[in-house]
């Protein structure tokens, strides 16, 4: 495996620390234009594949026998933060289909909203599943399984149709045979997905020039990213860089990060699909490692870096809160062979 140096952690003026990491730049013909690191790294998508996993609850036709709105689609598709907009938002879902709030089976954890949780443990309440990050995700699994009149008990498991569906799905979504794909279990407990890099950036370059994918599924993927765009403190929360990233992208730009230094991008004006993988799996050589790409394709120009600078170059602080140090991205992305990117 091709290592290469993403990004740097500086501690005053001295790199203390290295990030290596691979990027797979791709178009909706499925040709990789730039990249660094190894293209064809087998990689688990994590939750950066939920927009591609909510695709089923819209073709199926759940989403609207339940009345999904924008919000809600966007929803599906999150690693919320666990703030209010977030779990009322999956109650009211749950509820207009008929669902209870037990069904979900993700599992809990610390929601990422320290507000939250310094308010449950203020009122003496348990942690539920409601607060997961991924009981979006669930949810529009949930909500599948019951318009289909199929059990909800088992909804996450490998064999359940929803889960098959996901899968059949995400095979023709990245063109990559559906035998060869790799599963593991995610944290949340569904089944996780492993493809090469490339493909997982040609999944989102065809989300982005959703005219590739028919006219019925194109539909639904422009429902998809639509909402995203139009709502992304859905997808993330307050401070998260999913959500302060597409709105700073004028409806252009969706992605989604995954767990262990994943993150995808499409883009709706080039076509382009981005998939980046942190080899060490630190989420926070993922965001600056994503905007230098853009940066150097010319995707995003300098005023929106620096409204993204945060993310761009996190500053490290002590734990006096002073500054000590921050992150810099050090690589420069590879053209292959005939490559051309249409601006």
């Amino acid at each position: 495996m091709v290592l290469t140096k993403v990004v740097d952690v500086y501690r005053g003026g001295r790199v203390e620390s290295s990030h290596c990491g691979h990027v797979a730049v791709v178009n909706s013909k499925g040709e990789l234009l730039y990249s660094i690191g190894d293209p064809n790294r087998i990689t688990y998508a994590r939750s950066a594949i939920k927009p591609i996993q909510t695709i089923p609850v819209l073709e199926t036709g759940a989403a609207d026998s339940f009345g999904l709105t924008n919000p809600d689609i966007s929803l599906l598709c999150a690693s919320h933060s666990g703030e209010a907009q977030h779990t009322d938002r999956v109650l009211a879902i749950l509820k207009r289909a008929g669902i209870e709030e037990g069904a979900l089976q993700c599992g809990t954890h610390i929601p990422h909203a320290q507000d939250t949780y310094k308010a449950l443990l203020a009122a003496g309440k348990d942690l539920t599943p409601l607060y997961n990050n991924c009981s979006g995700k669930h949810t529009g699994m949930l909500i599948t399984a019951k318009y289909m009149n199929e059990k909800l008990e088992d909804y996450y498991k490998p064999l359940h149709p929803v889960q098959q569906r996901i899968l059949k799905t995400l095979s023709e979504v990245t063109d990559y045979p559906i035998e060869q794909i790799e599963i593991g279990t995610d944290g949340c407990g569904v089944p996780v997905h492993a493809l090469p890099l490339e493909r997982l950036a040609y999944g989102f370059a065809r989300m982005a020039d959703y005219s590739t994918l028919g006219e019925k599924r194109a539909k639904v993927v422009d429902r998809i990213t639509t909402a995203m765009m139009a709502h992304p403190e859905m997808v993330g929360g307050t401070g998260r860089f999913c959500t302060d990233f597409m709105g700073s992208c004028d409806g252009r730009l969706f992605g989604k990060a995954g767990a262990e230094g994943v993150y995808l991008i499409g883009d709706r004006q080039t076509g382009l699909g981005i998939a980046i993988k942190i080899e060490d799996g630190n989420g926070r050589a993922v965001y600056p490692a994503a905007l230098e790409t853009l940066k150097q394709l010319g995707i995003i120009d300098e005023q929106q870096i620096n409204r993204l600078m945060h993310h761009y170059r996190p500053v490290l602080k002590n734990a006096r809160q002073e500054n000590i140090g921050e992150l810099v991205p050090s690589f420069t992305l590879q053209k292959c062979e005939s490559a051309t990117v249409n601006k």
